[in-house]
């Protein structure tokens, strides 16, 4: 048996393919937090709009500021759930490039554990040869 991983390469691919993943996961998760938070800045300054018209020429521009935010929400919301959809879209792609190297992580674990066997199998051989050679010396010393 080699000593080394035989599939060492492909492992390191699946490894640097689930690192880009994770990357591009965090990054979407970032730019849907950041839409959650303009789009909850942007139901604050629609709270703070005054209720309150003193005329018809402050009623109309309520009415206006009003039009645009409910306007600029409706973008909001819509640019948050595409980037939510992109956020799952990179949960999934990362589930996978994990799920591929899971199964590789899996069988270098068991290469190391045999290498680790077949080094403890040697080393008891040599153990066994010296203790019997030692035997047959004390051996052939006792009966001279």
């Amino acid at each position: 048996m080699g000593r080394d991983f035989p599939l060492a390469g492909l492992l390191r691919l699946r490894r640097l393919q689930q690192d880009s993943a994770a990357g591009t996961l965090a990054a979407a998760n970032a730019d849907l937090r950041r839409a959650a938070e303009a789009r909850i800045e942007a139901y604050g300054s629609l709270a703070a709009t005054p209720l309150e018209a003193a005329d018809a020429a402050t009623l109309n521009a309520i009415a206006a500021a009003r039009a645009s935010s409910r306007s600029m929400l409706a973008d909001l919301l819509a640019s948050e759930q595409l980037k939510d959809a992109a956020a799952n879209t990179a949960q999934a792609e990362f589930q996978a490039a994990r799920a591929r190297s899971v199964g590789l992580e899996k069988l270098e674990a068991k290469h190391s554990d045999a290498v680790a066997v077949e080094d403890l199998r040697t080393e008891q051989n040599v153990l066994d040869e010296l203790a019997g050679t030692a035997w047959h010396r004390r051996q052939k010393e006792a009966s001279s």
